[in-house]
This record gives structure tokens, sequence and C-alpha cells, in this order.
């Protein structure tokens, strides 16, 4: 019988269409034109279900797992649990302390703690400015087994350090290398809607490179008087990354702003054996003597002229501009100069007084913390301290003045003034045109993003 239903199944497979001619021959031939299949569906729901249970051995799945680093070839090394490793990455924190560092990046660890409290290397963590990338991985108990983070110093773009801490044995070993940035180019675009920080920020813009962007073009336009709704902006700006992690974003390579109808351009460009500078498109400089703000991305919280007071509640003249900002954000000179006085005065708190060009003098006052001396010389831009509240203050802000031959004038309206950097030679000409030429087609592409995503 086995024999005869083996025969039958391969005739089946193998002369399917026969089949089906043959069973057509046969309905013709007979006159039947249909069948019935109603008494085979009341058979099939009268037969008896039975349900079937069966276990799984845990062993035969620990068969298809990969195996842990054990002796090859042997039982153990097929059936050894996969260890389990959590990964989490965040940023430090200007108020940031190693516990709570740690538990945000999900390690419950004390020894972890003690060390990164202690050891030099792993202290740095949280040394400077916040904002540095911290990588952790942990076990299933939470236990650290390996942190590593990368940042760049202040005011450098060409180095970055990698610290690293793993654990080894019962403790832990630490150690920082230098290593080298890669540069990646990025492009945006916006378009006025109220102001100017407004847009940048619905444009995606980084505060970083929207100061930059303000600074730039604030000797050209008045950001708060002459901004009119539908003006726009076009930016080509660099990402400083390490193994495909974002360290900073860099400098504001090129940048149109139109306003009011009247398109403004300039780009950076270093030319051989010069300091890189911004120029218009024509190879004009556009270096000022000084920057519109002590800060970076600011806004006033206090004009100059007469106010009252916020402490006596007396009207009295402000002869300065106070810029808010959260305590540690770094304060820059606006201008190149040599630092005439650096410590503590009555009610400025730590102050610092710079000496420029001209018999002019910038104060910057209020500070959580000096990070100049006296008799330094210091670059325009360079960090000069921290935004904070000693003295005679009500919350963290720099109090900024200008003084030009001892007399206080609104930094507003002469900060903006003079200036200029070396012109360009006809030496290096052909390379500016090049570079000229380069940015004008990434100018467009950003344009051509901004139609793309409105599309």
């Amino acid at each position: 019988m086995n024999e005869l239903a083996q025969q039958i199944k391969f005739f089946l497979q193998q002369y399917p269409k026969r089949l089906v001619a043959g069973l057509g021959v046969i309905l013709l031939g007979t006159g039947v034109t249909a069948f019935g299949v109603a008494p085979l569906e009341a058979q099939i729901s009268e037969l008896p279900v039975q349900q079937v249970v069966e276990q799984v051995p845990h062993a035969a799945l620990a068969l298809q797992l990969p195996a842990a680093p054990v002796a090859v070839g042997t039982v153990a090394e097929l059936q050894a649990p996969v260890p389990f490793v959590l990964f989490r990455t965040d940023v430090t924190r200007r108020n940031d302390t190693v516990q709570s560092l740690l538990q945000r990046l999900g390690v419950s660890d004390s020894a972890a703690q003690q060390f990164l409290r202690s050891h030099p290397d792993a202290a740095q963590l949280l040394r400077g400015p916040a904002g540095k990338l911290v990588r952790a991985e942990t076990d299933d108990d939470q236990r650290l087994l390996r942190l590593s983070a990368r940042w760049l110093p202040s005011n450098q773009a060409n180095t970055y350090q990698r610290l690293l801490v793993e654990r080894s044995g019962n403790g832990f070993v630490a150690r920082t290398d230098p290593g080298e940035p890669q540069r990646s180019v990025r492009v945006a675009s916006g378009t006025i809607r109220s102001t100017l920080f407004a847009a940048t920020e619905a444009a995606d813009l980084p505060d970083r490179v929207a100061s930059q962007l303000s600074d730039i073009f604030s000797g050209q336009i008045d950001f708060r008087r002459d901004l009119q709704r539908g003006d726009s902006f076009r930016v080509v700006y660099e990402a400083l990354e390490s193994e495909g992690e974002l360290l900073r974003y860099g400098r504001l390579l090129s940048a149109e702003f139109t306003n009011k109808g009247r398109a403004h351009q300039v780009l950076w460009f270093e030319a051989p054996g010069q300091p890189g500078a911004y120029f218009t498109f024509e190879g004009d400089s556009t270096r000022r003597a000084f920057l519109a703000s002590p800060l970076e991305f600011s806004r006033i919280s206090s004009g100059f002229g007469l106010r009252f007071h916020p402490v006596t509640g007396l009207r009295r003249p402000h002869l300065g501009v106070d810029f808010p900002a959260p305590t540690g954000t770094p304060v820059r000179s606006v201008g190149d100069g040599v630092v005439q006085f650096a410590g503590s005065q009555r009610g400025f708190g730590n102050v610092v007084f710079i000496q420029h060009r001209n018999n002019i003098v910038t104060v910057y006052a209020h500070l959580h913390r000096i990070d100049v001396r006296q008799g330094q010389s210091v670059a325009q831009g360079q960090y000069i301290g921290q935004v904070g509240c000693t003295g005679v203050c009500t919350g963290p802000h720099v109090h900024f003045e200008y003084r030009l031959n001892g007399i206080h004038r609104d930094p507003l309206l002469l900060v903006a003034e003079g200036g200029g950097s070396e012109p360009l030679t006809a030496a290096v000409r052909p390379a500016f045109q090049q570079a000229a030429a380069d940015m004008r087609q990434k100018l467009a592409a950003a344009s051509t993003l901004v139609q793309a995503s409105a599309q």
C-alpha cells in the first residue's frame, strides 16, 4: 500500500497538467457540472480538537547564541551567556558633579565615582567649559566598564583632547590623548519673521554660528532697528567632528545677508603668511576694530543712559550696557589690546579693563572668574573671564563700558567703527578668487536646500 501511495504522489508531482485534463474529460463525459462540499465541511467541524503543549529546552537556544570568550571548542564555549553592555551618551553641564553626570549616564558605581574625582586625568572631565561629549558603557549591574570623552580646549580648533577611563581588574585606569578633528562643511538659510535670533533658531543654525553672523554684519546692519520682515540670510559654516561625533561648530566660512533688498556678502580667507580675516567677494576687508558684544550670543537687559538703579531704586546714569547670561558663560575681549587692570573693584566686583589704541578703554564687570592678568596682551575675541554676579549685582550678567579719552560713550554706537585688516596682495588674488567661486556655489546650495524643504 505504501508503495502505491508513493507512485501516486510521484505521478501528481510530475504530471499535474495531465491530471487536470483527465478530470475535465470525466466531468464533461458524465454531464456532471457541479458537486457539493457541505457534507465534508460538516464532518471536519465534528472532528475532536486536541491541544499539545511541549517545553523547549534552553540548551537548544543556547546553541544558537554567539559564544562568550571561553576555551575554544568546549561545551562551555557554546553555553556561555552573552555579556550585557549598555551604551549611553550625554554632555557635561555647567553645574555638573561626578555623581550627577554618572547618574544621567546610567552608572551606579561608587568606585567609579571615587576614581573620577581623584585621578588627575579623569578629573579634567568637569574642568573648564561645559558641553564635553561623554559616552559610558555599563554592565547589567550598572557598573562602569568604559568611559570616553572628547572636547576642544577654548579658542583651539586644531587639536582636541580625548579622555579614556577603563575598568582594569578591581580598579580603573585613565589616560588622555590629543587628536586632530575632522572638518565638515554645512549650509543653512532662513527668513526674518520677527527677530534675527528667532530666524536663526527656526533655521536650526547653531548659536555659535548665529553670533558670528551677527558680529560680521553688525557694522552694516543695525539688527535692532534695520531688520524688516522678509529679510533673509544664507550661511556656510564648519563642524568639527571626531569619529562621526560632533565636538563643536566652528567658523562661519561665508555668509550673505539681504536687508531692505540689498545683499551683503562675506567670506573667510587666510592668505599665506597672514592671519585669516573676512573679506567681501570683491576682496575688500570687513574687519572692524571692535566686536559688537563681549558675549558670542547675547541680548541686552539695560542700555546706556538714565535709568532707575535696580538695587538703590534711584534714577541715575547707566554708563554702560548690560548683557545677561548664565554664570560661567565665556566673556571675550571686543578688540586687540593690553590688560590695564584685572581684579576686584568696589561695585564692579571682579572686573577687567583693557587698553586699546587711540585712547580707548573697554570695561568688563561683575565677572565670576578672571582668566587674564595685568599687562597681558589679548586679541580680539579672546576669552578673558566668565559671566558672574560679583559686586553690586541682582543677577548674572556682564556690565560692558566703552571709554574714549576717559569719557563714557555708548558702546552700541561706537564699537563698530574703525579697523581693517591688511589688503590682499596681487600674489594671493588668484587663490582668493578660487575661494570666492567655491563659496558662491555653497551659498547657492543653501538656497536650493530651503526651496526643497518649502516644497
